[in-house]
């Protein structure tokens, strides 16, 4: 008699019986679930598994789909996969990177010998579409990682050996599709043909891949250009070359060699020297009058305009500080959100009409009394701090919402400047692994929470998405407004909050939502060897966030 073993499918809250080693493919047809665009993925115990996954014990299963953060991880990396056949079908001796998220999309840089052309876009696009037609299945492998090493140095994809020599791990799971094999970090789909929809086009000197979009999974993401963006990921590759650090396996090496002190104080002076341009840039612009900085959560604002102050000191300037905290209106006034909440995230939870007042009062020679916001009792109230603009002297606004033109709407444009500042990791895992920007802001936001605000990895996770929300909405679309960026994120700078990171994740509870999301860091965090935190200079930016700043906060 077969064995069989009841699993609980939460979709639905029904139980099924099923073959013991079932995969979760066997499982969803059994279920009757019309998932659109789906499955992908699922949660079992709260745990990301591909449809692959095969059932030995009582699970709880989700089903996900594309509009899940996971689900579309998912497909993500499976188009990545079928790009890097498609390319390898059409170019002997090529070489793929998935490199750059921007625009929607993300940016490959090829090496094919000669440059991307329209029509090699349109070959690949082509071949990409076969793959998907062909409906080939996409096998899951798992065998020693010695001998995947062995596997992928004959396939001569280095950036893949060096990742799986420093990992330290006994097995190592990989893919193929129709033997060609590559190894990725987390789930994949089952099948070609599970790729409904993508876009490719040529983008600068290589090729953007274009995605179905989570809220509208039938249309691509809106194609946004984001020049200044791509521009910082570009300066920052630059300087990987010349230190010679593009993926995790390199940094685990130089760690290895105990080159870690002359990474940090390479990394550190060129963000320092980025900041000193920024000022001199400032100061050559005659009539600027207030700098604005914004950027999303946890992308290191704060320590930005301090850093940044000490270089407009350095230029003749002496920086004046407002904190846009100060000009939230009266807890009442405050708009609320779809869900009947307080939105402070809103631009309208601000007081737009007094700060420009302010603002325009300041600029004219006028002396004004600031403003400062009792949080306690969610009140404005007078300070009794007053201001008075001075030759050589001028306004640093840093917030959220610093660079959306509805802020100071009656100032003019030719008294500011604008610097956006974000965290934009150009680490790769290997060349067909890219590390999500987002995650490094998160692990930075977990372990800020815990350190400053007493609030725990799984509280910070399961606001995480509302954050995203708010800088999709009041963020994101104006960053191409800045007149200047600043990249916040270290090359050295995962190896240094793993230590902290860790063990607040492993507290997140199995049996609870959240516990998804913090196994996923964990298991990425494991890829990456530590770095002492003493070794980081107290004026670094991450200091914000692990502590022990010479900066006051």
């Amino acid at each position: 008699m077969e064995k069989t073993i009841s699993v609980r499918c939460k979709n639905n809250g029904q139980d099924y019986d099923i073959p013991v080693g079932s995969t979760l493919e066997e499982l969803y047809d059994k279920t009757g679930l019309t998932l659109p665009h789906g499955p992908i993925s699922a949660h079992v115990n709260n745990k990301v598994e591909g449809m692959h996954y095969r059932i030995y014990k009582r699970k709880d299963v989700e089903f996900l789909d594309i509009t899940s953060s996971s689900g579309l991880r998912t497909y993500t990396r499976t188009l990545f996969f079928v790009l890097c056949k498609a390319v390898h079908d059409l170019y002997e001796k090529c070489k793929v990177a998935i490199d750059i998220p921007v625009s929607n999309g993300y940016y490959v840089n090829l090496n094919i010998g000669h440059p991307v052309t329209l029509e090699d876009a349109g070959k690949i696009r082509k071949r990409m579409q076969e793959i998907i037609d062909e409906a080939i299945p996409v096998h899951r492998h798992e065998t020693t990682t010695e001998e995947a090493i062995q596997m992928f140095t004959i396939l001569h994809t280095y950036s893949k050996v060096k990742l799986l020599q420093s990992t330290g791990s006994l097995f190592t799971t990989f893919y193929d599709i129709d033997e060609y094999y590559d190894y990725y970090y987390g789930s994949l789909l089952t099948n070609t043909s599970q790729l409904y929809l993508f876009g490719l086009e040529k983008y600068y000197d290589g090729l953007l891949l274009r995605l179905p979009s989570r809220e509208d999974p039938e249309e691509l993401g809106e194609l946004v250009m984001q020049d200044k963006m791509f521009g910082i990921f570009k300066e920052h590759h630059s300087w990987q070359n010349i230190i010679g650090l593009r993926t995790i396996g390199d940094l685990n090496e130089a760690i290895s060699k105990g080159e870690t002190n002359l990474l940090i104080q390479v990394s550190e002076a060129l963000q320092e020297k980025k900041i000193s341009k920024i000022a001199e840039e400032i100061a050559r612009k005659r009539g600027i009058r207030m700098v604005l900085i914004a950027g999303p959560s946890s992308s290191g604002k704060t320590t930005t305009c301090k850093r940044l102050s000490v270089q407009l000191i350095t230029n003749g300037i002496k920086p004046v500080p407002i904190s846009l905290d100060d000009y939230f209106l009266d807890r009442e006034q405050t708009p609320r959100d779809e869900t009947g909440d307080y939105d402070f995230e809103s631009i309208h939870a601000l007081n737009i009409p007094l700060l420009n007042e302010q603002l325009a009062a300041l600029f004219r020679g006028e002396e004004v009394e600031l403003p400062r916001y009792n949080f306690q009792a969610g009140k404005s109230e007078w300070s009794g701090k007053k201001l008075r603009l001075n030759d050589g002297q001028i306004l640093v606004v840093e917030g959220i919402h610093a660079l959306n033109p509805e802020l100071t709407a009656q100032i003019p444009d030719e008294l500011k400047f604008r610097v956006y500042a974000s965290a934009l990791t150009t680490l790769l895992l290997d060349n067909h692994n890219y590390i999500p920007t987002t995650d490094n802001r998160l692990l930075r936001r977990i372990i800020r929470d815990n350190k400053y605000r007493g609030v725990d990895a799984r509280e910070t996770i399961r606001r995480w998405p509302s954050v995203r929300k708010g800088e999709n909405k009041w963020i994101f679309p104006y960053q191409e407004k800045a007149d200047a960026m600043f990249n916040t994120a270290m090359l050295f700078e995962l190896a240094v909050i793993k230590s902290q990171a860790e063990p607040l994740l492993e507290q997140v509870p199995e049996n609870c939502p959240e516990y998804a999301e913090a196994y996923r860091l964990r298991k990425f965090l494991r890829y990456i060897k530590p770095i002492p935190e003493a070794q980081i200079p107290p004026t670094s930016l991450l200091r914000e966030f692990l502590g022990g700043s010479s900066f006051e906060y």
